[in-house]
């Protein structure tokens, strides 16, 4: 496993669903301030970091982002805490922090239910560039 460099925000994220690849390629994109790191819930980093905070990686359908010596954000609030620090107007997301999770969970629920079927899946994790090789954990 990779150090885990300091001061990173480490999004964890299912490496096979086409919808989460995309994500992930949009937070790189607008991560203007190098914030993000990466790992997928299927690989051996993303299990450990999983257990270490005492998840089970076999029951998770939720991004995950771990924000080193604060917390931990799964869900909706993960999404919007990493909206948060975009470029490109997606900070504005964040404004949705202030709804309750009651609400916001249900929609992002639905979604996370039905990715694979609207948005398709990979056989295997995403292989970053070498490019991007420096972003991801794993």
């Amino acid at each position: 496993m990779k150090q885990l460099a300091e001061n990173k925000k480490i999004v964890l994220f299912d490496g096979v669903c086409n919808l989460c690849n995309s994500a992930i390629q949009l937070i790189i994109k607008h991560d203007k301030n190098d914030l993000f790191r990466f790992a997928s819930l299927q690989s051996e980093t993303g299990r450990k970091l999983l257990m270490e905070r005492g998840l089970d990686p076999e029951k998770l359908e939720s991004v995950i982002l771990i924000d080193p010596g604060v917390a931990y954000y799964r869900k909706s609030t993960a999404a919007l805490e990493i909206a948060k620090h975009l470029s490109g107007g997606y900070s504005f997301l964040y404004l949705f922090i202030h709804l309750p999770e009651f609400l916001r969970d249900p929609v992002y629920n639905l979604i996370g239910h039905y990715r694979y079927r609207w948005f398709g899946k990979k056989d295997q994790c995403m292989i970053p560039t070498p490019e991007l090789q420096s972003k991801f954990l794993d």
